[in-house]
């Protein structure tokens, strides 16, 4: 089969659930108004709140939750055929993620830009959320530690990558000052910024760069995962403005061109999907198709995490509740998007069925590769350049993403340890917030030696937790929506499905747990299952108690502040 027309399938599927979908959701369940005061101006700093031109903010976010996973996961996934994870993908992107993602952020913004673990306590239960503030705090390390591990196996095997991902932090510094300080066109910044970063693109794959070993008496591994924290800590520090928004706005728009390069590649090539569409021929102790698909692949269908993004820094730098459509949903589709080239490049990407066969021959064991093989691959036979560019632009790709994702999941972790600070009456600033989130993740990720062998510790617990999250997510949105006497089917449809999925896999995880005798992840799999045994109890019980409230109480934002200040 030809891969091109599973390519514009799923790509008129993104297009029909952002003009049409999405628009309903905006416009008839959350309604959306434009002159509702968002707290980027009611609580304006300059450091988290800022009020953020849509196109910028879009930026941000989409390269904040596109991270390594919606590569990772759907190039894993295919190993049970290309179909089920092409559903899974497109399906759950216009239907599930787009309506959370952008059913946190209204949420949030409504709430003064509070993240979904203090929206939880608020209408669902303070003694669930908290309970499910550890699993969040948890996630969150897992995200961060396991990026920092991804992107320093990336820096060491693509060395041509090395110029172009460490090149961006100095593009986006230059933006960043280009845009607010002196008020330049954003059409033109834009374009020479991606400009710099594409010749970065060409520099890099000219000078590879390969560090010496050892180098300040650590090695490459060990020098580039302490890197990537000290520039993780100083973004978290900065006003976002600086540093964290233009890099995500200018590396989307790298980023979307550098989609638009493979898809091209597809386009002038039409690969062959040399993968089944249904595997029935699975490798030796691959697990069940349902429900691990649906925790295999998060990002990129629905994540929880985004829901973090959405809550704890997108939120905060809406200009325009209007706005919120471009940031939320259509951001969720830039990632189905990128979930759908992973795909493609993973299926289409290898000669014969028998090459693709050698690549999946384990569950789990394919990640990355995949899409900057097989991506380069369909690039280099579409487009004609040269096989080492066409890696070098897809493992830049790769990098952004994760490093976006990794330094605003520390941003957003030193926001979990404040609330949780105030949660037990103890004030802690932001250097505090991030000293303490910086030792949470060096500490996982080196406490199984100094090649960052920790990072990866907790993270096979990451697609339960980070499900059970978004489920959490979609009971916030849904209690609202019925407090407020509107349609809460969008929220209340994909909120079971979800949630019976993540925890029918954290059942399966936890026989199997117990079978390897991996007594502390084992441990961590129980708590998951008790908060969201407990939550799930809680949510039920408000949203029965809010369809019983009288309505005259319920819509006044007066009546929501004051709750806020009490």
């Amino acid at each position: 089969m030809n891969a091109l027309p599973l390519l514009l399938i799923g790509l008129a599927m993104f297009a029909g659930g952002y003009l049409l979908y999405s628009k309903y959701l905006g416009n008839r369940v959350y309604k959306l108004d434009a002159s509702y005061k968002t707290p980027a101006h009611e609580l304006q700093d300059g450091v988290d709140y800022v009020p953020t031109n849509k196109f910028v903010l879009w930026g941000h976010h989409f390269t904040s939750v596109a991270g390594a996973a919606p590569i990772v996961g759907p190039a894993i996934a295919v190993i049970w055929g290309w179909l089920p994870a092409f559903l899974w993908v497109t399906l759950g992107t216009v239907f599930f993620a787009g309506m959370h993602d952008l059913g946190a952020l209204w949420a949030s913004a409504r709430n003064k830009g509070r993240s979904v673990g203090a929206l939880s306590g608020r209408y669902i239960g303070r003694r669930g959320a908290h309970l499910f503030l550890v699993v969040i705090f948890l996630l969150l390390l897992m995200v961060v530690a396991a990026f920092a591990v991804v992107i320093k196996d990336l820096l060491l095997s693509n060395p041509s990558a090395v110029i172009p991902a460490w090149g961006a932090v100095a593009v986006a510094l230059l933006v960043g000052q280009a845009v607010y300080r002196y008020k330049m066109s954003l059409g033109l910044v834009t374009v020479v910024g991606v400009a710099a970063l594409y010749g970065l693109i060409l520099l890099g794959d000219a000078v590879p760069v390969e560090l010496p070993d050892p180098i300040l008496g650590m090695s490459p591994a060990t020098f580039w995962i302490v890197a990537l924290f000290v520039y993780a800590g100083i973004a978290s520090l900065l006003p976002v403005w600086v540093l964290l928004q233009p890099r995500d706005y200018i590396n989307g728009v790298q980023l979307f061109v550098g989609l638009g390069i493979l898809f091209a590649g597809v386009l002038l090539s039409a690969p062959t999907i040399v993968a089944p569409a249904v595997n029935d021929a699975v490798p030796a102790g691959t697990p069940d198709l349902v429900p691990l698909l649906f925790v295999t692949i998060a990002c990129g269908a629905i994540s929880g995490f985004h829901g973090m993004v959405s809550s704890g820094t997108s939120s905060k730098q809406l200009d325009k509740e209007t706005d919120a459509r471009f940031v939320g949903y259509f951001g969720a589709v830039g990632e189905g998007m990128l979930a759908l080239g992973a795909i493609t490049a993973a299926v289409a990407g290898y000669r014969t069925l028998a090459d693709w066969k050698a690549v999946y021959g384990a569950f789990g064991e394919a990640g990355v590769a995949p899409f900057v093989d097989g991506g380069g691959a369909i690039v280099q036979s579409g487009l004609g350049l040269p096989a080492s560019l066409s890696s070098t632009v897809l493992a830049t790709m790769a990098i952004l993403f994760a490093a976006t994702t990794m330094d605003t999941g520390l941003r957003l972790l030193r926001f979990v340890v404040q609330e949780a600070g105030e949660a037990a009456k103890v004030k802690i600033n932001n250097g505090a917030g991030t000293l303490i989130a910086l030792a949470a993740g060096l500490g996982l990720t080196f406490s199984q030696g100094a090649e960052g062998a920790g990072g990866l510790r907790i993270w096979p617990l990451f697609g339960t937790s980070n499900q059970l999250l978004a489920s959490l997510t979609l009971a916030v949105v849904a209690v609202m929506l019925i407090r407020k006497r509107r349609n809460p089917a969008p929220a209340l449809v994909p909120l079971a499905v979800v949630f019976a999925m993540a925890f029918w896999a954290a059942l399966v995880q936890l026989g199997d747990l117990y079978d390897a005798r991996d007594w502390l992840l084992l441990t961590i799999d129980v708590v998951i299952i008790v908060a969201a045994l407990w939550v799930a109890f809680e949510a039920v019980v408000a949203m029965r108690r809010a369809s019983q409230e009288p309505q005259e109480a319920l819509d006044a934002d007066v009546t929501e502040k004051a709750e806020l200040k009490g």
